[in-house]
């Protein structure tokens, strides 16, 4: 079992494949949750926004599929419309928050705890694909499908494109102007006001991000690791994110060994399921306990500091 654990992850193409694809949704999705912490805001919505965000690029790649339009068209209007339902989810939390004052952390969470049954409904009901058993729309055709990069497994070119954004990331938030203010404006907000920048402007454009890269997720789960949107297909990948996040402190680079270990684990526990006849719910106590140290690691020593702040200026 514990070789299982170690090494089935690693053991063979087909499984490689698929712990490396699976970490790519892990750090796209986990580079969403950062940017925003970053802008200093909380998106609790990742898991909604990945989930509407796979369903429409479905719908684009489907109804465009029908139209006869050109294949590599097809996906880069799919990813785009996956960021802008991801991005439009987050921006409007963010709206609200900036104009209402309305708390991220509540309004991110209801309107993706409202959107998720919705697009069960469109999966399981009007959109279902008739001809088979599955709760799911139709298939894709292989020419919609993201370029295999380890075949027989699941890994596509969304690992190659989740490196880059990671990288971007990381010059965008350290070596570029616009990246400074952001960071110190979600950051240190006090500082950011001594000069003369205002963090309530960089909370929608943190929101909009955030989400922007969880509905890119949904996409490449969709397009590149299940080839049709079935019912239910993020599995908890927005939550998985924000362990990610927290683990790697926001930082974009440090993202990837975050990500990395957060995959391995997974896939260690499910092949070990295998091999072994572990419980299923094995692999998300895994999760949880890592969400769970993340938490108090870096939870905690930030709270404990807010309290002698508090208590040095009473």
């Amino acid at each position: 079992m514990i070789r299982a654990f170690i090494i089935g992850p690693w053991s063979s193409p087909w499984f490689l494949g698929n712990t490396l694809d699976g970490i790519a949704l892990l750090l796209t999705a986990s580079l969403g949750a950062a940017f925003a912490f970053r802008g200093g805001t909380f998106n609790l919505g990742g898991e909604g926004q990945i989930y509407l965000g796979g369903l429409a690029s479905s719908v684009v790649l489907l109804t465009g599929s029908a139209a006869s339009l050109p294949a590599p068209l097809l996906l880069l209007l799919a990813a785009i419309t996956a960021m802008i339902t991801g991005g439009l989810m987050g921006g409007l939390s963010g709206l609200l928050k900036k104009r209402l004052n309305i708390n991220e952390l509540i309004s991110t969470f209801l309107l993706s705890s409202a959107l998720i049954p919705a697009a069960d409904y469109l999966i399981s009901g009007p959109w279902r694909d008739s001809s088979g058993n599955l709760l799911a729309l139709p298939a894709f055709s292989g020419d919609l499908l993201l370029a295999r990069l380890l075949p027989p497994s699941n890994l596509s070119v969304s690992f190659l494109w989740a490196l880059l954004l990671a990288a971007a990331g990381h010059v965008f938030v350290n070596r570029t102007s616009p990246g400074y203010q952001f960071r110190i404006c979600g950051e240190v907000p006090d500082f950011a006001r001594f000069g003369g920048m205002e963090p309530r402007k960089v909370w929608v454009p943190a929101l909009i991000a955030s989400g922007a890269l969880s509905g890119l997720a949904g996409f490449f789960a969709v397009a590149g690791t299940y080839g049709r949107c079935h019912a239910g297909f993020s599995g908890g990948l927005g939550w998985s994110a924000i362990a990610v996040a927290l683990v790697a402190r926001n930082r974009p680079l440090a993202l990837l060994p975050a990500a990395l270990v957060f995959g391995w684990l997974k896939s260690g526990s499910d092949s070990a399921l295998l091999a072994a006849g572990l419980n299923l719910e094995t692999s998300s106590f895994i999760q949880a306990a890592v969400l769970l140290f993340a938490t108090v690691k870096f939870g905690v020593p930030s709270l404990r500091k807010n309290h002698r702040k508090k208590a040095e200026e009473s």
